[in-house]
C-alpha cells in the first residue's frame, strides 16, 4: 500500500519533485498540494491534474496524507513544518532545515517527543553515484583517504540568464529567495550529505565567507550582504580533512574528489545520479603512463555503479531524483525504522551549513555541538 503524502509550495523546486515522482509508482500517493498564491497553486495543480487543497487547515485534517512534503521558501520551513509536526505529520523539508540553528534544534525535539520523522534535503547520497563513490571510500579502493576537494560553484548566475528559467507548471526561478538565503544554504548539503556520509560528524570547521557582488541587478534583495562565496576546511576523525566551496561567482563546478595514500576516488558532476566514479593511481609522467598501459598496468577505471537503477529524472538541470528522499522516508516509516537521513543527521548538516555560511556568528573556527549518526546507503 503507498504512502499518503501532500506538497506544501507550488514554486520552482515543486517541479522537480513531481517530475521524478512516477519513480515510486505504488510506493508514494500524492494526495493533493498547496501554496499561499492561490493562482500559483491552481496552475501547478491544473498542470499536472493533481487535487488541490484550498487552505493548511484543509490539507492536515487529511487523515490519509502521513508525509508533508514542504517546499515553501527556506524562510518559511520553521515555521510550516512545526505545524505539520504538531498536526501529527511526519515532515520531509527541502533544505534548509531552518535558517537558525536553534529553530532546527526545536524541529528535531519536536519531531522527537512526538513520535515523528523529519528530513532534511538533499537526498543525492541515496544516489546511485554517491553510493559508489562511498563505497570505493569505505573499502579504501585507493588506501587511505587524506584529503577531500568539494566545489559547489555554479558561475555568475546573475548574468546567465536566470530570467529565462521557468518550469513547466510556469513557476520561475525566484531569484530574489535564492540570493537572499545564499548558495551554501542552498547547495553545500550536496557535498556535506556525502562527506558526513564516508567519514562521520564535522569536528571542526574553519570557514570564511563573502558577498562579492552587492549588486546583482534588479533582483537583488533589500540590505543583501548575503555571503555568494564561501571556503571552508571541514575536519573529520582520523585526521581526514575537506575543503568545500561554494559560490555563484566561479565557474560551474561540482566536482569530488578523494585524495588517497595510493591515488583518487573522483566524480565530475554531484548533481548526476549516474555519474562516473574514477578510480585513478597517484599521477605519473606521460611516459610512465604511456609504458604502465602498454603493460597493463594500473592506469585508471571507472567502477562499476552498485546500482543500476533507470529513473526518470527532472527534466531541469541535473540527472537527480528529487523524490528519492520522500520515498526512502515513507519506506522507513512503514518498516518502523529510522528514516537514513532523519533527525540528527539532518540538524548535523543544517548546523555545519550555517556555520560555513555565517562565520561571523557562528565564529571562523566552530565546532558543532550536534553529531550525526552513521547512515545505511544501501537502499
Amino acid at each position: 500500500m503507498s504512502t499518503g503524502i501532500a506538497f506544501i509550495g507550488c514554486g520552482y523546486v515543486a517541479d522537480l519533485y513531481l517530475e521524478t515522482l512516477a519513480n515510486w509508482k505504488g510506493v508514494l500517493d500524492l494526495r493533493g498540494v498547496y501554496d499561499i498564491d492561490a493562482e500559483r497553486s491552481t496552475k501547478f495543480a491544473s498542470h499536472y491534474d493533481v487535487p488541490l487543497y484550498d487552505s493548511v487547515d484543509a490539507l492536515l485534517a487529511d487523515k490519509s496524507v502521513k508525509i508533508v512534503v514542504n517546499l515553501t521558501n527556506p524562510s518559511a520551513h520553521y515555521a510550516v513544518s512545526k505545524r505539520c509536526l504538531e498536526a501529527g505529520r511526519h515532515v520531509y523539508s527541502e533544505k534548509p532545515l531552518a535558517m537558525e540553528i536553534e529553530e532546527a534544534e526545536d524541529l528535531i525535539n519536536l519531531a522527537q517527543v512526538s513520535g515523528l520523522h523529519i528530513v532534511s534535503a538533499p537526498s543525492s547520497v541515496l544516489g546511485e553515484a554517491a553510493q559508489t563513490l562511498c563505497s570505493a571510500v569505505a573499502r579504501q579502493e585507493r588506501g587511505k583517504p587524506r584529503l577531500i576537494y568539494a566545489e559547489m560553484d555554479d558561475g555568475l548566475v546573475h548574468r546567465i540568464g536566470y530570467e529565462n528559467w521557468k518550469t513547466a507548471s510556469g513557476a520561475f526561478w525566484p531569484a530574489q529567495d535564492e540570493f537572499a538565503t545564499g548558495c551554501t544554504l542552498e547547495h553545500a548539503g550536496y557535498a556535506l550529505t556525502w562527506l558526513v556520509a564516508m567519514f562521520g560528524s564535522v569536528r571542526r570547521v574553519v570557514s570564511s565567507a563573502y558577498c562579492l557582488v552587492p549588486d546583482k541587478g534588479h533582483d537583488t534583495p533589500e540590505n543583501y550582504t548575503t555571503p555568494d562565496f564561501s571556503c571552508a576546511i571541514l575536519e573529520f576523525d582520523e585526521g581526514v580533512v575537506a575543503r568545500l566551496t561554494n559560490s555563484i561567482i566561479a565557474l560551474h563546478d561540482h566536482r569530488f574528489r578523494v585524495f588517497c595514500d595510493d591515488g583518487i576516488l573522483s566524480i565530475d558532476e554531484t548533481w548526476n545520479f549516474a555519474a562516473k566514479v574514477r578510480s585513478t593511481p597517484i599521477a605519473t609522467t606521460r611516459l610512465r603512463r604511456q609504458a604502465e598501459k602498454k603493460l597493463g598496468l594500473d592506469f585508471g577505471r571507472t567502477l562499476k555503479p552498485l546500482q543500476d537503477r533507470k529513473i526518470s529524472a527532472a527534466k531541469r538541470g541535473y540527472y537527480m531524483d528529487f523524490s528519492l528522499g520522500v520515498m526512502e522516508m515513507a519506506q522507513a516509516i512503514k518498516a518502523g525504522t529510522t528514516p537514513r537521513l532523519a533527525g540528527d543527521f539532518s540538524l548535523h548538516i543544517t548546523e555545519v551549513s550555517l556555520a560555513i555560511q555565517y562565520p561571523d556568528r557562528f565564529g571562523a573556527e566552530y565546532r558543532p555541538r550536534s553529531v550525526a549518526p552513521p547512515v545505511a546507503l544501501m537502499l
